[in-house]
Parts: structure tokens; C-alpha cells; sequence
């Protein structure tokens, strides 16, 4: 799983940059992060629905994998770095 996760970061690059930010203008997911971080996703009549957190799912995802692989890739060298 590691090894998957270090070896295909391109792929969720590419996942980050289509799915990711889909729509483009403006990119969906800067949207709903805004939401959530301006407290209305939580309560309110404006709160966030099932389909809202289910799209922030689907378009944060290729983005936290890209940053896991980024880290344990970073990580990896570092560590050779280190012994050498």
C-alpha cells in the first residue's frame, strides 16, 4: 500500500487537477472549503446536506492523496539522505 501510494503520484496529480478542480471556474472544491471554514456547513439554514459533504469527498480526495504521497516520498529521501 505504501509502495502504491509513493510510485503513483502522478496519477493523482493528474486526478487532482482534473477531478480535483472541477469545475474549473470556480474550482468547486475552493467553494465548499470556504463553507466549511466559514462555520456554515455545520449549522444554520444554509448547513451543509449529504450531497455537499459526499462532493467534498469526491473532490478532496485526489488532493489528500497527492499530499500522502508527496509526504511519504519527501520522507523517503530525507531518510536516504540521512544514512548516506
Amino acid at each position: 500500500m505504501k509502495k502504491q501510494l509513493k510510485q503513483n503520484w502522478k496519477l493523482f496529480l493528474i486526478a487532482s487537477l482534473t477531478l480535483g478542480l472541477a469545475p474549473f471556474k470556480p474550482p468547486h472544491i475552493i467553494g465548499k472549503l470556504k463553507w466549511i471554514a466559514g462555520g456554515n456547513a455545520f449549522s444554520g439554514e444554509q448547513a451543509m446536506q449529504f450531497q455537499d459533504w459526499f462532493d467534498v469527498l469526491l473532490h478532496g480526495s485526489p488532493w489528500l492523496l497527492l499530499v500522502v504521497s508527496a509526504i511519504l516520498n519527501f520522507s523517503s529521501l530525507l531518510v536516504k539522505n540521512d544514512s548516506e
